[in-house]
């Protein structure tokens, strides 16, 4: 049996595992923002009032960023490399220091090490957050204090003390400051305090049980308000802008989802549960499963037990803070990204649920003998297949850990269905790449995104670092992490692999030689379009100038700077006819084109030009711009559409003859007028259709008999060289009359006509 003093040697192992492997993990993209807004907060509280950031960032806990920068000044840090290996050793040293509390619940419901040791191995060791635990300073911390925010739960109505109670209110308030997702677990400490005050008698006991729950909520949001500079000035404003913040990010990233590139605010429901799923380890779910069905067992049985202070009501709670964010989140329509990682602390009452559910499997047998064999095989399964055959053949790439329900062994399928390194940790391997396969010479590396290379350049050994230069335009290589469907550059055939990093036969990062002279030529012919396009007037004049060309759409911005190009372009085409929208998108009403410069731009001369390629269906709208920099919408004139295809359509007899002669090719209706004027399409066309049979007809015409397509010309015609053409796409089902015309408000007729369709 394990002693309590051999957990401290399991402690210590793998402490010193970490400390040794800290080196490994490359500075996330998410670091030096949040490091950036943790010294901004504690100049504002050492005085400067104007010193906090705004906006988004400003909602973010500081309860352990603050003191990741006060350990930095403590310890004199100024070297960028020294600074974020504190980081990794802190945030990975309190993931451990969780893992701990982990062991204490476990041993202080069950008596048993063995079942402890069970579910440390399956805190410490699932294989994602075990990597996060270096390099993620704000999901990690908020799943591990909530570990310790439920033990201290646990312990506080088990010992039934105001300092019990106190020191719970402490780890909730700082908890919620993390993230304000920790704020469940007031309601549900107050509500099981109103649940002792019902049970309990008179006197005493009443007044213990008012003072220490009062104390509790006190103590959390003393707490809270301390360590969340934002609130001090205005807290309902402020607490209002958290909660949107929470439940809707005004992120506009896009996240790719079995296979599909889906807006963040539009993921679907089941989006959380498939990345919980495909990314924790079986064994985990298979017992956590079992676990559920035992405590949803024992609530059956027992059901009085779930409002008394029996390890039922907490086992409950529990449950509770496994499902109801996950719902939460899906109810409200949160916006999330990044697979599962703002909800990483669900895995916390999943562990403790797998435990749970090893303990009963346990005693289901009745002999002593079976029931240690079970807890055996428990333990030596999570510690033999997580430790060794995820983390050790993984490093230092954990953060990319698929099991078995998704496709890991077919080349690229995991890139080409998910995000995988997200964050872009690999970049530090990609740099070490370079310095050791080019040893001589310094080496000129590409960073056109926002620094996140020059950022990791940073994480290397000081001695290393001058081989390494790194600029937003030209050098010799360029690294990618972001490997589809987001080629790398506008003309990918300047561009050769020189190295690639793989996890399940899948590609995480790739290094990339870039060929200067052919990006020259490259330059040049963007030079030659950029000059043709803007030789006209912008569509849209702007942050960036539009223009419309040959089924082309372009930006153009004079004079650009990197920081013009660095957020992420929308996108939006409204077409004329739904139907004519890939089938995923209809629903929506538009087809989604979002890009970032680096794939369909170039930057040179001090200009910036992207051009964009637009479907060869009639768009009737066009809505683009950069987040919240900009933003337009704006008619599109689909005149060389109509050009193109008149000669085509009046070829032959039209198939009646009116104001406008009627010509009927592929199923619509063709509208043509010669020698036409303005005011011939001014007034509104209507379109009556009556079919053969009246079933065929939407509901809502059925009583009708008919169906209506009214339409105006400027929806679906154009005017040119004197002519007018408007095309009207019937529906499929058979036609037999048609009744058609022009009318004024106040239902004049202009003309009208009615013929017979032989379908």
């Amino acid at each position: 049996m394990l002693s309590h003093g051999g957990l401290v040697g399991v402690f210590v192992l793998f402490l010193i595992v970490g400390t040794v492997t800290l080196d490994d993990y490359g500075i996330p993209r998410d670091a030096r923002t949040q490091r950036d807004i943790a010294l901004a907060n504690l100049n504002y509280i050492l005085g400067d009032r104007d010193a906090r950031f705004a906006g988004v960032d400003q909602v973010y806990g500081m309860a352990f960023e603050l003191p990741l920068v006060l350990a930095e000044r403590a310890l004199g840090l100024s070297d960028t490399r020294a600074i974020h290996l504190s980081r990794h050793f802190l945030t990975h040293l309190l993931f451990l220091i969780a893992g701990v509390f982990c062991y204490g619940l476990i041993y202080r419901m069950f008596g048993s090490r063995l079942l402890a040791l069970a579910a440390l191995l399956l805190f410490w060791l699932h294989p994602r957050l075990y990597a996060h635990s270096f390099f993620n300073s704000k999901d990690i911390p908020f799943l591990s204090l909530f570990m310790i925010a439920l033990f201290l739960l646990y312990r506080a109505f088990r010992k039934d003390t105001v300092g019990a109670f106190i020191l719970c209110g402490v780890a909730v308030g700082a908890l919620t400051n993390i993230r304000v997702m920790g704020i469940m677990l007031f309601p549900a400490v107050i509500a099981m305090r109103a649940a002792d005050l019902w049970f309990a008698g008179g006197g005493p006991p009443r007044k213990h049980i008012l003072l220490t729950g009062g104390l509790f909520a006190l103590s959390g949001v003393l707490v809270y308000v301390s360590v969340s500079p934002f609130l001090w000035d205005a807290p309902g404003t402020a607490f209002r802008s958290l909660i949107l913040v929470a439940t809707a990010h005004p992120t506009v990233s896009h996240q790719l989802f079995r296979g599909e590139l889906i807006l963040a605010s539009e993921l679907p429901p089941d989006y959380i549960p498939h990345w919980f799923a495909v990314t924790t380890p079986p064994l985990a779910q298979l017992l956590g499963i079992v676990g559920i069905a035992a405590v949803a067992g024992a609530a059956a049985k027992g059901p009085g037990a779930a409002f008394r202070n029996t390890d039922l009501r907490f086992q409950l709670l529990t449950l509770a803070g496994l499902i109801l964010p996950v719902l939460t989140v899906i109810g409200l329509g949160s916006t999330t990204y990044d697979g599962w990682r703002h909800l990483y602390f669900i895995y916390v009452p999943g562990c403790l649920l797998a435990v749970w559910g090893v303990r009963w499997l346990a005693t289901a047998w009745a002999r002593p003998a079976r029931r240690v064999a079970v807890y055996g095989v428990a333990g030596a399964g999570v510690g033999a297949a997580l430790l060794i055959l995820q983390i050790t053949q993984l490093h230092p790439y954990q953060n990319i850990y698929f099991n078995f329900l998704v496709d890991r062994t077919t080349p690229e399928y995991l890139t080409r269905h998910y995000d995988l390194d997200f964050q872009e940790t690999s970049w530090l391997q990609g740099l070490e790449y370079l310095l050791e396969q080019y040893p001589q010479g310094t080496l000129y590396v590409r960073d056109a995104w926002d620094g996140h290379a020059n950022l990791n350049l940073r994480m290397l050994p000081a001695a290393e670092r001058h081989r390494i230069a790194v600029a937003e335009q030209g050098g010799q290589f360029q690294i990618e992490s972001w490997l589809f469907p987001r080629p790398l550059g506008a003309v990918p055939e300047t561009i050769r692999t020189v190295h690639t990093r793989k996890v399940y036969n899948s590609s995480v990062m790739k290094v990339y030689a870039l060929d200067l002279s052919r990006s020259e030529q490259a330059a040049a012919a963007y030079l030659e379009n950029y000059r043709s396009i803007t030789a006209g007037e912008p569509v849209v004049p702007g942050t960036f100038d539009l223009y419309l060309q040959d089924n082309i759409l372009a930006y153009t911005r004079e004079p650009c700077a990197a920081a013009d190009t660095q957020t992420r372009f929308s996108l939006h085409l409204f077409p004329v006819y739904r139907g004519d929208l890939p089938p995923e998108r209809r629903q929506f009403g538009f087809d989604n084109r979002d890009f970032d410069f680096e794939r369909h731009g170039l930057a040179f001369a001090g200009s910036c030009f992207a051009a964009v390629e637009l479907p060869d269906y009639p768009l009737a709208e066009i809505e683009t711009g950069q987040g919240e920099i900009w933003r337009v919408r704006f008619p599109v004139d689909n005149t060389p559409l109509y050009r193109a295809a008149y000669p085509s359509i009046v070829a032959g007899e039209p198939l009646h003859r009116a104001a406008f002669n009627l010509y009927l090719r592929d199923n619509q209706l063709h509208y043509v007028k010669e020698q036409c004027q303005p005011a011939d399409t001014a007034n509104r066309f209507f379109l009556h259709l009556l079919p053969e049979d009246v079933a065929d007809l939407p509901a809502a015409r059925q009583e009708h008999g008919v169906d209506n397509l009214d339409f105006d010309f400027t929806r679906y015609g154009a005017q040119f060289d004197g002519k007018c053409l408007a095309t009207i796409r019937l529906p499929d089902y058979p036609i037999a009359g048609i009744r058609t015309g022009q009318f004024v408000i106040g239902g004049e007729r202009l003309w009208e006509t009615e013929f017979v369709v032989g379908n």
